[in-house]
């Protein structure tokens, strides 16, 4: 690999796009904090259903979302964390590569679809959600050396611009970047980590809309077995699929999707908050954790079978019994 990364720039193999890369930026900066407890203290576990008009289905795990999760976990941490847009690829590639000189990796925002290292075979999928970190730059091959969850990828400064500048709904990236000050780092506080547990406890359980959290999922029983009368076989086959990606670990979720790294979140902030009960609450969310990936899995098997339609309805239970176990959880940990 001719492009090389910046000077002790560690690779990390992580689980989620977006608090492995902040992991490689925090790492590269002296400050220890796992995946998990930047997840948790930024409030990003949730639920949302979202249907909008014209394009695929989206179950997802996240909360906070587009823009917050990000400085409220730097907040939490003493670190300040700004996300920067602009429509203009020239003065996105400028900014970079100024970092890049002064020896500071780049956390970006681009659609996957449009890195050569992912493989999505004769499909064409787009995501533009996804976060990855540069951490080298070769200017006589106009290469950049990425890091992403599986480790480093040569990518040519072309095909990450156009990562960058994709323009595909739902999640178009608009050239962002952050820029992190660690001037102030430190541990979550206990308080902040109650406070973290809370948030998305109340989001969960009192959502804005009845398209997030438990309302949300058993929205999702309602809604998913009548997809195929939304959508063509083709249509339904990929909508069956894609939500497989986000429920499993090929999405990032850290499998389950994100109960897993959640589960994972409440054993160190028991240890944070000297709290033990949510230890409990640990092995309570690493059970509902499997239960999704059971789902996730049903979703694949159906995507592939000869009549996806006529097993539709097996799901609605499926997803019932999950808002219950997490109306149960939540609750809990809440308390």
């Amino acid at each position: 690999m001719a492009v090389q990364p910046l000077a002790g720039f560690r690779v990390l193999k992580t689980q989620h796009c977006v608090t492995g890369s902040m992991r490689h930026v925090y790492g590269y900066n002296g400050h220890d904090v796992s995946e998990e407890m930047l997840l948790g203290v930024g409030g990003g576990v949730g639920f949302v259903y979202w249907h909008q008009q014209g394009l695929a289905p989206f179950i997802g795990g996240r909360a906070n979302a587009r823009g917050e999760f990000e400085p409220l976990a730097g907040r939490r941490t003493g670190v300040k964390i700004e996300p920067h847009t602009t429509a203009s690829a020239r003065k996105a590639e400028q900014a970079l590569l100024e970092m890049l000189q002064e020896g500071r990796p780049v956390m970006v925002q681009c659609d996957m679809g449009y890195l050569p290292y992912f493989d999505f075979g004769d499909t064409e999928y787009h995501f533009g959600g996804h976060v990855v970190v540069v951490c080298g730059y070769d200017p006589q091959a106009r290469e950049v050396l990425v890091a992403d969850r599986d480790g480093l990828h040569a990518v040519s400064m072309e095909d990450l611009e156009q990562a960058r500048g994709s323009t595909h709904q739902p999640f178009p990236p608009r050239h962002t970047w952050y820029t992190f000050d660690f001037s102030a780092k430190r541990p979550p506080t206990a308080d902040e980590v109650r406070q973290a547990i809370a948030e998305q406890a109340r989001g969960m359980l009192e959502p804005p809309i009845r398209n997030f959290g438990v309302p949300g999922i058993r929205k999702a029983a309602q809604r998913v077995p009548k997809w195929a009368e939304m959508m063509d076989a083709d249509a339904l086959r990929w909508a069956l699929f894609n939500t497989y990606i986000f429920i499993s670990p090929v999405g990032g979720s850290g499998g389950g999707i994100f109960r897993y790294m959640f589960s994972r979140f409440l054993r160190e902030a028991a240890g944070v908050t000297g709290e033990t009960r949510l230890e409990e609450s640990e092995e309570e969310f690493r059970r509902i954790g499997e239960r999704w990936e059971e789902l996730g899995e049903w979703f694949r098997r159906t995507s592939e079978a000869p009549e996806p339609a006529s097993l539709l309805g097996e799901c609605a239970g499926r997803f019932t019994e999950l808002a219950e176990m997490e109306e149960g959880a939540w609750g809990r940990v809440r308390r």
